[in-house]
């Protein structure tokens, strides 16, 4: 995978002289914040192939790009059984009439070929269909088994184009999975695509594993686990399967997560009644405490530029949302509704906190602006926690257990995205139940 070259050209300096176009697009830029919006309908071809195996390629990057797109819930890749144009005549020129005439505001087109040196090479073109001109074109390199990372490429590449945000598609997620009986859960590390593909276990369940995190750099976890029953903090190498304890510490062990350098480790430690938070050089191991009061302080987050931590506290009487410098200096209350705060995590983009609400028996997961204003509640019911962002601060992932029955049966857990219209839920297909996701930043 880490293989895959990328190289963009010019869609101006190929496609210039081949249509009469205005001089701008006339596609609308999709607000991505915008509740109730309508999906824009988008045609994605299959991408063209000269041999048997590049044209079932070109089959399944489509259906990845299309199944990405959809699941954004911004789009509506329109059933191809619709299209008037042939794939092998669109490699020459859109007939943008035909495309109009079943309601296709964009186009996707591309082809597969496969290289002298066996590795293949995939292109795609962005049009915009009632502007009648080119939008972006792109080419990747890879070896054959990177298809489907390219197919995520483009989408993201189509993403940002069309809403003028980042993309999410090229990323993974990190989890607890979870099996076996409601009173003795076996609960093992495991990753996936962002889509659920890919998926495999990194811990083989003979430990209790909780809150995973990713590492800046998506090469490194931070999770904890019991090892003979005492809490660890440990650090997985994804590359090598290499796992490192951070250190054995007195009490209990909380929510480890990294600095947005990726060289320091913050976290909680439970002691002698009271749980204050410390961080961690990961170049030294040396341990510094950041808080110093008898409460119970945890769940901390950095800001994206690393001058302050989000984290949630008892200090006021009730379990809270506080802000502070990211040495401790100036902690304030910032969240004033109705109930109780918990697991704030800071946006990659700055603007907005997210966290765990629980208020007259149900749970909420919502966002909030840093100063605290702006409260919005996206999502809720029996339990959902444990909010995770996608790096493009504009979707998030979290876990949904459903009630026992009277029996104690039921009970499983799920994971769930939803987007910050809160209009688009969707479940995360997983093999077992699922907890504690974590999103990583996008594949470097």
């Amino acid at each position: 995978m880490k293989s895959i070259l990328v190289k963009a050209f010019s869609f101006a300096t190929v496609v210039v002289g081949l249509m009469s176009s205005p001089a701008f697009a006339d596609i609308p830029i999709i607000d991505v914040n915008h509740p109730n919006r309508e999906p824009m309908p988008i045609a994605i071809t299959n991408f063209a192939g000269a041999s048997g195996q590049e044209a079932q390629s070109g089959r399944d990057i489509a259906g990845v790009i299309s199944a990405d797109l959809e699941r954004s819930g911004l789009f509506k890749p329109i059933d191809p059984k619709a299209f008037i144009q042939t794939v092998d005549s669109l490699q020459v020129q859109p007939r943008f009439a035909d495309w109009k005439a079943i309601n296709a505001q964009a186009l996707v087109s591309g082809k597969v070929e496969m290289t002298q040196d066996g590795h293949m090479r995939v292109e795609f073109r962005l049009w915009d269909v009632y502007g009648e001109q080119g939008l972006i074109g792109q080419a990747y390199n890879a070896s054959p088994q990177g298809w489907r990372r390219i197919s995520h490429m483009i989408a993201d590449a189509i993403y940002k184009r069309l809403t003028g945000e980042d993309g999410y598609f090229d990323t993974q997620i990190v989890y607890v999975a979870e099996s076996g009986p409601q009173q003795k859960r076996i609960k093992r590390l495991a990753i996936m695509d962002q889509d659920s593909e890919n998926h495999r276990f990194l811990t083989d369940g003979s430990d209790l594993v909780l809150t995973p995190r990713f590492s800046p750099n998506q090469r490194e976890i931070t999770y904890m686990s019991y090892y003979r029953d005492n809490p660890r903090v440990y650090v997985l190498h994804l590359d090598t399967g290499r796992r490192e304890v951070l250190g054995d510490f007195p009490g209990m062990t909380f929510a480890p997560r990294f600095s947005p350098d990726g060289n320091k480790v913050v976290m909680s430690l439970a002691q002698n009644g009271s749980t204050n938070i410390y961080e961690m050089d990961l170049r030294t191991r040396h341990t510094s405490r950041i808080t110093n009061d008898p409460y119970i302080d945890t769940s901390p987050s950095y800001a994206p530029d690393g001058s302050q931590i989000t984290f949630n506290s008892d200090r006021g009487g009730n379990q809270q949302i506080y802000v502070m410098g990211a040495d401790g200096s100036n902690a304030h209350r910032i969240s004033f509704g109705d109930g109780r705060y918990a697991t704030p995590v800071w946006s990659p983009r700055g603007d907005l906190i997210a966290f765990t609400k629980w208020k007259g028996g149900e749970f909420y997961i919502g966002v909030m602006r840093p100063d605290g204003s702006g409260e919005r509640l996206l999502t809720q019911g029996f339990m959902v926690e444990a909010p995770t962002w996608a790096p493009n601060g504009r979707v998030l992932s979290f876990w949904k257990q459903e009630r026992t029955d009277s029996s104690g049966r039921g009970g499983s857990t799920k994971l769930y995205t939803i987007d910050l219209t809160g209009f688009n839920e969707r479940q995360v297909v997983t093999p077992l139940d699922g907890s504690d996701p974590a999103w990583s930043p996008l594949i470097p």
